[in-house]
């Protein structure tokens, strides 16, 4: 809109200009550019309205400012702000939008103040957040102050309706309001929590729906506020996971557990509001009877079996078998496998049952010695080697164990490797059983004849016998005769030469030729002398009657003597004592 000049044209340059265009202003009171004015129409020229605004003077608006340009006629009457004295074209340049928002910005300062509750609505989404209208003003609504949890989709906060929102900020120089969503619904949250929570108490059973599930358990909204479910609080059953029995949106009746007012927590149970499965548990299961059940879950010491939904029992791994012993339950179980069980003990105060698996067949042990008596001879194969001795299958899942005394009439076993082989097939004796502790001894050397029994008519003493050196000690050489006898030749017998040691005159696998001097059938020990075989029959009986001679105080005796240097070589011998291992 443009002031009409005065008749005679003023130069719009220097100082003239200046107070000639102060004067005039003072003359017809012409506002200052900033100013809002009342404008009239007196007509329309190309794209512009004219608008008189008093003062004999007249500005231009662009149409493009009218909601409905056609609708505008003469005679109408609206603010405009007076941007400049003198535009391009001439005139008075004024601007009835511009008017328009300082009239609004103006009337908001006034009406609100930061902390203020307003009225709007959201119009569309932009950068960083969204775009409200408040009583015709764009006000900022940051992203993070549009709900009370963070959203990926904005898109569905724009709506026709007003909503409340809360004024977090207002910059007149920059005619900018922000403002928040979010604290207004966190504040009527929290007075909707103060409130629902004075009304919940310990036992009550509510409704809630399920509003976010973690790995240790469900959020649950019970209508203004959250409870917390616990993963233990869900089933009476064993759960992995919560998403096995909920999911969200999911409604539930849920019982109030524990209500903390000081800290707005309440506790959820789902289990607590059904039937305890456990309260009736040994009517239902007693001891004894046998149940088929599911295994849901396997530890290294046993399996969990589901009886049924929220009863579990555990099956020990010594549960698991009569004769075999099981290192762990998944070798022999996996997750999913329906077993038959025998309920063996019930604690129902801390929700525990004890099961059985073996208990659903019969016990081999408790017939074996029906079909092992003591005395049988058993034949069966070598399984495992121990040092003292070597279990022996006799059937499945039934070991003896020859024990190495029981392993030769004859010599001293150290270890069984000397006398058997793993998987060698063997006959044995049952010595022994011990059906409490599930034992069975076998003896190997009692299903042989023992030679001692008839070494009165196969050895005298004075006889002359021939053998091989099976082993060397420092006190003097055994030499193996028949039936796995071992005799003894004193290093004093070896030789008519003094003999300082065994080996310089024997060696272990030399065949020898020896003389019977000493039988011991009670020790079963044989003494031998080889420098004895080429004596007369006198000499032999003077020496043999010595080896006979047991003297009254053998600490007394001359040490030097035939008897004591036997006597002292067989009480020294660790590695040959037959019959006494």
């Amino acid at each position: 809109m443009a002031i009409r000049k005065p008749q005679k044209a003023i130069e719009k340059t220097g100082a003239r200009y200046e107070e000639l265009l102060a004067a005039l202003e003072q003359q017809n009171s012409v506002p200052a550019p900033g100013a809002i004015v009342k404008g009239t129409v007196t007509g329309k020229r190309g794209n512009e309205v004219l608008v008189d605004i008093g003062c004999k003077s007249v500005g231009s608006v662009n149409a493009n400012e009218f909601d409905n340009i056609d609708a505008v006629k003469a005679g109408d009457q609206f603010d405009v702000l007076l941007i400049e004295l003198e535009g391009a074209n001439g005139m008075v340049v004024v601007s009835k939008r511009q008017a328009d928002d300082k009239i609004r910005w103006e009337t908001i300062l006034a009406k609100y103040k930061e902390g203020d509750i307003v009225s709007g609505i959201i119009k569309s989404k932009v950068r960083g957040g969204m775009i409200v209208a408040v009583d015709g003003v764009d006000a900022f609504l940051p992203g993070s102050q549009v709900d009370v949890n963070p959203s990926r989709d904005l898109d569905i906060y724009i709506t026709d309706t007003a909503q409340d929102f809360k004024i977090i900020k207002i910059s007149d120089e920059r005619r900018n309001i922000i403002v928040s969503r979010r604290e207004l619904l966190e504040t009527q949250m929290a007075e909707k929590r103060r409130g629902l929570l004075e009304t919940l108490a310990k036992g009550q059973i509510v409704k809630g729906k399920v509003k976010n599930i973690t790995d240790f358990g469900a959020f649950v909204d019970l209508d203004g506020m959250d409870g917390l479910l616990h993963i233990t609080d869900m089933s009476w059953g064993r759960i992995k996971h919560p998403s096995e029995i909920l999911k969200n949106g999911q409604e539930l009746d849920v019982m109030i557990l524990d209500v903390d007012l000081e800290r707005e927590r309440v506790s959820l149970g789902l289990k607590q509001a059904q039937t305890n499965p456990w309260e009736d548990i040994e009517a239902r299961y007693p001891v004894g009877s046998r149940l088929r059940g599911k295994v849901v879950n396997l530890a290294p010491y046993g399996a969990f079996v589901e009886l049924e939904p929220g009863i579990e029992g555990l099956v020990h791994v010594s549960e698991f078998s009569w004769t075999k012993r099981i290192a762990r339950a998944s070798d022999i179980l996996e997750i999913g496998q329906e077993v038959d069980v025998v309920v063996l003990n019930i604690d129902s105060q801390n929700q525990k049952i004890a099961l059985g698996i073996r208990q659903t067949e019969a016990n081999p042990w408790d017939t074996v010695q029906d079909r092992y008596p003591v005395g049988s001879r058993i034949s069966g194969k070598v399984r495992n080697f121990t040092t003292y001795g070597a279990f022996i299958e006799m059937e499945e899942g039934i070991d003896g164990m020859i024990h190495v005394s029981d392993m030769s009439w004859t010599r001293k076993i150290n270890h069984p490797s000397e006398v058997l082989q793993k998987g060698q097939p063997v006959e044995a004796v049952v010595l022994e059983i011990d059906v409490a502790n599930q034992r069975i001894s076998l003896g190997l050397k009692q299903a042989q004849t023992d030679p001692w029994s008839s070494i009165a008519s196969t050895y005298q003493i004075g006889q002359i016998v021939k053998g091989k050196v099976s082993k060397i000690a420092s006190f003097g050489a055994f030499v193996e005769l028949e039936d796995g006898v071992d005799g003894l030749v004193h290093i004093s017998q070896i030789s008519d030469q003094h003999i300082e040691k065994v080996k310089d005159a024997l060696k272990v696998g030399q065949e020898v030729e020896a003389r019977i001097v000493k039988i011991d059938r009670d020790e079963r020990r044989i003494g031998l002398s080889i420098k004895a075989v080429g004596m007369d029959e006198a000499e032999v009986a003077r020496l043999t009657a010595e080896a006979e001679e047991e003297p009254a105080d053998a600490a007394n005796a001359a040490l030097g003597s035939f008897a004591n240097a036997f006597e002292e070589a067989f009480a020294s011998s660790e590695e040959w004592q037959p019959g006494q291992n």
